[in-house]
């Protein structure tokens, strides 16, 4: 029987981009605090995607991206899933532009046991013929033809339409439990 295929996205599921924006946050509007949600609820005059928009030039550059952190567990767990699995990582590049490389080189850093053929650089993700995918966009899951799991992140945790994963134990114990 051939191996189902894995497709996951790499910002916000391998790639932290929390951390690192709420340190551009504050730098930016120099505000210090420890707890970003206790800040936006303390101030509700901040809107979030108007920040995120603001904010995007400086997102969109290769620094950036290039020095993400990686996601607790990607690693091993993505590893552990190979397998079992075809792995592929399918990143909306396309939603900044300006980061290819360096999506790419922090992909070869620290994910070397994915062959670079198995790098998916695109923008709508419907075209991606998998039979799961892991990302924290409603948005690309619902475009998604196969089995979508949605990586919990700030900004959906309203949504319950999808199997939500929290971390990367949550997606092994679910890929554990289809092998049953």
């Amino acid at each position: 029987m051939p191996k189902k295929i894995i497709a996951v996205d790499m910002d916000q599921v391998l790639a932290d981009m929390e951390v690192p924006f709420v340190e551009l946050f504050k730098r930016e509007y120099e505000v210090e605090f420890d707890d970003a949600e206790a800040y936006l609820v303390d101030h509700p005059e901040v809107d979030l995607n108007m920040t995120i928009r603001e904010l995007y030039p400086y997102i969109n550059t290769y620094e950036f991206v290039r020095n993400l952190p990686v996601i607790k567990n990607a690693q091993m767990v993505l590893k552990e899933l190979q397998e079992d699995y075809i792995v592929y990582i399918a990143t909306a590049a396309m939603d900044i532009p300006k980061t290819f490389s360096a999506k790419y080189e922090w992909l070869e850093e620290h994910f070397p046991f994915i062959h670079p053929q198995q790098f998916v650089f695109c923008g709508n993700k419907e075209i991606i013929q998998a039979d799961y995918l892991i990302d924290d966009s409603i948005r690309q899951l619902k475009r998604f033809n196969g089995t979508g799991l949605l990586f919990s992140s700030s900004l959906n945790q309203k949504n319950t339409e999808f199997i939500r994963v929290n971390n990367w134990e949550d997606v092994r114990e679910y890929f554990q439990s289809q092998k049953q």
